[in-house]
């Protein structure tokens, strides 16, 4: 059994928000954002983040360059190799969070959450599936502080100890407004 005594093995700044169009497209890109999961967990060669992701070497590399040149990523030591010099790669943050954006950006998020859906499928038809919604009439402010906290738990999540033989666990967290929730009306006196 192998544990994540510090995830991940490189040092690396806690939060950094994202604001720049340049952020935003290197982060959104679904192959990037499994790259930026990876080295979430330790640093890694192009070598190693293709095999992990069953791509090209070149396709790698050319993603891992985005995402360096957006900031996001960069070099966190070199090994000499047969005569070369062999670079790992690893995040320059622990947590990415999107600050606040002007509106001509908005159309670089993708809305992620029918793809997550999707990838829900098979744990579902396994009844494996745990999930819940709930609704509430709060303020922004309150929602914030909320966020806040489920950030502190997608952290804990990620600093699990792996297990060698363990199986992959994905958590999703989402909240935001919506017209969509039912409420009662005010109680008759």
């Amino acid at each position: 059994m192998s544990t994540n005594q510090q995830v991940p093995d490189y040092g690396l700044d806690d939060v950094h928000v994202v604001t720049s169009s340049q952020e935003l497209k290197a982060m959104f890109d679904p192959f990037r954002s499994i790259l930026l999961q990876l080295l979430l967990d330790r640093a890694a060669t192009i070598h190693e983040l293709a095999v992990a992701t069953r791509r090209p070497k070149g396709t790698v590399a050319y993603h891992v360059r985005v995402l360096t040149a957006a900031g996001m990523v960069k070099v966190v030591r070199t090994r000499r190799i047969r005569g070369q010099q062999e670079r790992f790669y690893g995040r320059t943050a622990r947590l990415f969070s999107v600050g606040e954006i002007n509106p001509e950006q908005v159309s670089l998020i993708p809305n992620a959450m029918p793809q997550w859906a999707a990838d829900t499928t098979l744990a579902h038809e396994a009844d494996q599936l745990r999930a819940i919604r709930r609704y509430a009439w709060i303020s922004e402010e309150h929602a914030n502080a909320f966020w806040d906290r489920v950030l502190l738990l997608v952290r804990e999540f990620s600093e699990l100890p792996s297990v060698d033989n363990g199986e992959a666990h994905a958590f999703m967290a989402a909240i935001y407004p919506t017209t969509q929730a039912p409420r009662l009306p005010d109680p008759e006196e």
